[in-house]
């Protein structure tokens, strides 16, 4: 196979699509076990995702942004998790009319046998500044893509434009709430990258 940096764009798209692929199969993992539910792709990106996510993105409509994918698709895949006992619902407390899922005890016990680990030991064992440089690359090729599609930017308020730190205290300026420090890494569909997409400048 070619050297990365000689390859072409379509290649690198093809070798990225690959690896999540395969960073997402079962393999053989030994820990699992065959008393724990067997989800799809999608019900495993659901789960992540749930877990990650902040208080303001934990909704159907979220789940439906981030995974890229029609709301009736999305509320499918909620509620085979709800009906799994990985999810929970409830009402939202601001508005009576939205519903907040919290992936629940079982969920998270499900999630110590996620098949994406094996990717995350492999990307972690690579040299800190390639990790660094990785994920400057691959978040810099996500918001020129999403902008070319007209599609929202997920991240963490870490690196968000409408967060705003000051000394201990953290606000955020679109939900017009203080955060905790835990939620600094936490997926937010509000999100707006402090770094914004070079395609247009190109």
């Amino acid at each position: 196979m070619d050297k990365l940096n000689s390859a072409s764009g379509s290649d690198l798209a093809d070798l990225i699509v690959y690896l999540a692929r395969l960073g997402q199969a079962p393999g053989n993992c030994g820990d699992q076990s065959s008393t724990l539910p067997s989800l799809t792709a999608a019900q495993w990106t659901a789960l992540r995702y749930f877990a990650n996510a902040n208080r303001f993105s934990r909704t159907p409509s979220g789940f439906s942004q981030y995974h890229a994918t029609t709301r009736g698709t999305a509320s499918q895949t909620v509620k085979s998790l709800v009906t799994l006992g990985l999810l929970s619902r409830r009402t939202h407390q601001s508005d009576g009319r939205s519903t907040v899922l919290d992936v629940t005890e079982a969920g998270h016990e499900l999630l110590l046998h996620d098949p994406l680990k094996n990717l995350r030991q492999v990307l972690a064992r690579l040299p800190q500044d390639a990790k660094e440089v990785l994920a400057d690359v691959l978040g810099q090729a996500i918001a020129d893509l999403a902008q070319a599609k007209d599609a929202p930017v997920f991240g963490t308020c870490s690196d968000c434009s409408h967060c705003e730190t000051d000394n201990s205290a953290i606000y955020c300026h679109c939900t017009q709430s203080m955060l905790t420090q835990p939620e600094m890494h936490a997926i937010c569909v509000d999100f707006h990258p402090a770094r914004q997409a070079t395609q247009t400048d190109r």
